[in-house]
């Protein structure tokens, strides 16, 4: 018992520093957004509110006490909470990038202050994702697993949003930097069904071994996490 409140408490610390991290971001990425005229920044401002949204809802599933049964709910609601704003954040990326598009919205724009900031928010969240998907998979906590990988692809998209932003200084291709966005929106819906419906990979094989392949893990055999892992020593 003592194992599983110092793994919650940890849970919590990095959840928190995520949490003020995306505060920074938000704050940065407006900020500098409407100095250098930047939708892109201005989007990276957007998303840091959508993942400070994924992460209050785990510091309320966090801080929820009770017996295995409340804990139990507690978690499922948390993990559907979750899987909204990934679908929130497919919404919004597929609407940003197609009124990008379509002239809607000016081309972006090179910008250096705009590129450090991403690369910043790569490396910080990089980092608290691994410490997070360790502890989510001592705790067997989806609700923390599927938090960590929204901050994940919210970060990839930021990335691809330099890439974008580099091949537009570059080349002049301002298109690169919606359809780049636009790449990603699979994989934020993929991740919201599967954590709206509390499973993970639905095929005979999770038929077959009940809710062993839905086990959260952090290895080469699940990709690190972004995947349900096969391995036999995953479902011990």
């Amino acid at each position: 018992m003592i194992q599983a409140d110092d793994l919650r408490r940890t849970a919590l610390v990095l959840v928190s520093i995520g949490l003020a991290w995306n505060l920074v971001e938000a704050g940065a990425g407006f900020w500098v957004g409407a100095k250098v005229g930047s939708v892109a920044l201005i989007a990276f401002g957007l998303d840091s509110v959508i993942e400070l949204f994924a992460g209050g809802v785990l510091v309320w599933r966090l801080r929820q006490e009770g017996d295995e049964h409340e804990s139990e709910a507690a978690e499922r609601r948390a993990q559907r909470l979750i899987a909204i704003s990934f679908f929130v954040l497919a919404g919004y990326v597929g609407l940003h990038s197609a009124a990008s598009l379509a002239g809607l919205l000016p081309e972006p724009q090179p910008s250096l202050v705009g590129a450090g900031i991403a690369v910043a928010s790569a490396v910080v969240m990089s980092i608290l994702y691994v410490a997070k998907m360790r502890v989510a998979a001592r705790m067997q906590s989806r609700a923390l697993r599927a938090e960590a990988v929204e901050s994940l692809f919210c970060d990839l998209q930021d990335l691809a949003i330099l890439v974008g932003l580099g091949l537009n200084a570059l080349f002049a291709w301002w298109w690169a930097d919606p359809v780049a966005a636009l790449l990603l929106i699979p994989f934020f819906i993929k991740e919201g069904m599967e954590n709206i419906s509390g499973h993970h990979d639905h095929d005979d094989d999770e038929h077959e071994h009940g809710h062993e392949a839905a086990r959260v893990c952090f290895c080469p055999n699940c990709f690190f996490g972004l995947s349900t892992c096969r391995a036999a020593c995953c479902r011990a």
